[in-house]
């Protein structure tokens, strides 16, 4: 492909956007990556214009200490090829903040750790061993640990729920959950809503 052709297509969703946003998913050229426990770094601004905005430079990949940022795969067809992306059930986020601070185009935000909104932990109450057997299985891996125990997840008669407004979505608790289901999801996961969610201007 002509640079000047992928440099046409990289174009398209600032187009797509105008006209009413990203198209959902599945929708070819301009599905996004974006799933249950699969999520854009910290500070990233909302995926309708992430493909755009975004340069792959690679710098967020090669800043993160822990590797936890991977390319989305160059051969995957599509708007999004190369962009970086998290998948917490591999390797979570651990919010070092180091790649907000290297994002040259600003695509990733400078944003502060309590600000991250990366996505949004949702507790499988009939997977969770503590929920499912009504508290009489001792297992709080996921409170245990969350970087903001008693903020963002806390125990509701031994039994742990999400606080919505603090939780950062960094996928710490879904990595440590010891429950993993037949379609490879566990008793705790984190949902892109806050990156899905249409901007509004």
């Amino acid at each position: 492909m002509e640079r000047r052709d992928f440099l046409k297509i990289l174009a398209l969703p600032v187009v797509s956007s105008a006209a009413g946003g990203v198209r959902e998913a599945g929708a070819g050229l301009f599905a996004s990556p974006l799933h249950t426990n699969l999520l854009r770094p910290p500070g990233a601004v909302p995926e309708e214009i992430f493909a755009s905005k975004c340069i792959r430079c690679g710098r967020c990949v090669e800043v993160c200490p822990y590797e936890s940022i991977v390319p989305r795969d160059v051969s995957w067809a599509g708007v999004n090829a190369g962009t970086p992306l998290i998948d917490v059930t591999k390797v979570p986020c651990y919010l070092c903040m180091k790649c907000v601070e290297v994002c040259p185009t600003g695509t990733l935000r400078r944003i502060s750790q309590a600000e991250t909104r990366m996505g949004l932990a949702v507790i499988d109450r009939y997977a969770c061993m503590t929920w499912k057997e009504g508290g009489l299985l001792l297992c709080r891996t996921c409170y245990n640990v969350c970087p903001f125990k008693e903020k963002a997840i806390k125990l509701d008669q031994l039994r742990p729920v999400v606080i919505e407004e603090f939780c950062t979505g960094c996928g710490i608790c879904t990595h440590g959950c010891p429950v993993t289901l037949e379609n490879g999801k566990k008793a705790v996961n984190v949902e892109p809503i806050y990156s899905l969610r249409r901007k509004i201007s």
